[in-house]
């Protein structure tokens, strides 16, 4: 997912990782669970994982999108009322709402392991996960809107699976042309953007 905001706290202490790009393995596999909380290591990929998301101008990103084999996800994002959520989450659970109650919503998403690529996708309105901190405690976090597509959207990830599963097979075709033709300009914003923060 994708969207620009101010450095957050977290990020000032972190590294830029490589970002992951469909069709490597790790993207397309079920990410393990974490086992062990309040580590100094978990720490570290969490503020790398905000830098590293801040750079390429990301509103989530998950474990596996710098190639770490774990379940957890970090999210800088807006909901509908532009309400700013940062946090993290690790061996989250999804839940959405019964079919009775539920809300698609069709609206345009991106993906930095897509870079360049944007595709509109049906999402529900309202998601909750459920999972622990870093410390191990226990979290739930509820979002609507823009915030419940990302919160799907990185819980999808930890899953294997990236936006482009939830496309038609031409959605899909479409969505890798623009991410051939885009993806070096993109790589090129994050690199710039990386140099300027002196990263």
């Amino acid at each position: 997912m994708s969207v620009r905001h101010d450095l957050p706290p977290e990020a000032e202490r972190g590294s830029v990782r490589r970002v992951t790009v469909v069709g490597e393995e790790i993207l397309g596999r079920r990410c393990q669970e974490v086992t062990e909380f309040g580590t100094a290591e978990l720490s570290a990929l969490i503020d790398d994982m905000f830098l590293t998301m801040h750079v390429a101008d990301g509103a989530g990103l998950a474990a596996n999108q710098v190639d770490v084999d774990l379940r957890l996800f970090v999210y800088d994002c807006p909901d509908d009322d532009g309400i700013r959520h940062v946090g993290h989450i690790i061996n989250p659970v999804l839940e959405l709402s019964g079919p009775g109650s539920r809300r698609l919503v069709d609206a345009p998403e991106g993906c930095l392991s897509v870079p360049g690529a944007t595709m509109a996708v049906p999402r529900t309105d309202r998601a909750v996960v459920r999972g622990r901190d870093k410390d191990g405690n226990p979290l739930v976090i509820e979002g609507t809107g823009y915030f419940a597509r990302c919160l799907q959207h990185e819980a999808d990830h930890l899953e294997g699976h990236t936006y482009l599963s939830r496309l038609s097979k031409r959605d899909r075709k479409d969505a890798l042309r623009q991410m051939e033709d885009r993806r070096e300009d993109v790589f090129a914003q994050r690199a710039a953007k990386a140099q300027n923060l002196g990263r």
